[in-house]
């Protein structure tokens, strides 16, 4: 294990041979660190946390302190972090709530940069790019390959869909459809499928023109929204994705931005 000698490392830290601790991290009591992982000159890493491979801390990152939460009495709460994501300068993410699943969780190969802000019970996917100062309230749900745009601000309990781009300074207080871009606007205004994101993910032209067409029966025709997923289900579409979307609408308990 390659530790600076000012890092301050927890007798019951569990810490893989290949990590390496830089100067003045410290490293607390039930954290667990996996092959390959980084935590780099002052982050702080605290537990109950389980950290999977290859994942990267840099300077002054906060990870698995206890929830901003008025309820929160000192439970045993967790914090699960999968494999290779990066976490930037000062990016603070807090554990779970007694009160809800009681574990805040990050997939793989996420990226948040700097002064992104997790909350209690949040549960992230993999492959999601949060860009600078994006900041989560509890229990927030992120899709995979989502992209948060700079300075967004996230409601608690709502859901960001997967393969979904959310503009910077977007105020989110509604579910974000999957697939779509949505805008800083007031309100919030769904301006089409994310195209570019989606051919870099791979999803055929075929499915993103269904998704088009799916797009301009919710947000942009005359009907009202149960009207419109009658519609785009009378139309048989065989991609998957508008299944996604008009399950993803169906199970939305704040509503949807249009």
């Amino acid at each position: 294990m390659k530790v600076h000698p000012t890092a301050i490392i927890h007798p019951k830290a569990e810490i893989a041979e290949s990590a390496v601790v830089g100067p003045y991290a410290v490293i607390g009591e039930g954290v667990e660190l996996d092959e390959d992982s980084e935590v780099m000159a002052h982050a702080v890493l605290a537990g109950p946390t389980k950290i999977g491979k290859g994942n990267r801390f840099f300077p002054f990152a906060s990870i698995g302190q206890p929830p901003q939460d008025m309820k929160y009495q000192g439970e045993p709460t967790r914090l699960e972090i999968g494999d290779g994501n990066t976490f930037r300068e000062s990016v603070t993410v807090h554990r779970g709530t007694a009160q809800a699943v009681g574990v805040t969780r990050i997939g793989n190969f996420n990226l948040l940069m700097a002064y992104v802000h997790i909350a209690h019970d949040c549960q992230l996917g993999n492959h999601i790019v949060m860009a600078n100062g994006a900041s989560l309230a509890g229990h927030v749900e992120i899709g995979d390959h989502a992209i948060i745009g700079a300075f967004c601000g996230i409601h608690q309990f709502t859901r960001i869909g997967a393969h979904s781009f959310l503009g910077a300074y977007t105020v989110v207080n509604k579910d974000i459809l999957p697939f779509m871009k949505t805008t800083t606007e007031r309100p919030m205004t769904v301006l089409g499928p994310n195209r570019i994101g989606l051919e870099r993910d791979g999803i055929s032209q075929d499915a993103i023109e269904e998704l088009e067409v799916a797009f301009r029966l919710l947000c942009r025709s005359k009907l009202n929204t149960t009207q419109a997923l009658e519609a785009i289900e009378q139309r048989g579409f065989s991609s998957e994705h508008v299944k996604t979307l008009v399950e993803f609408i169906r199970r939305s308990e704040r509503g949807v931005a249009k």
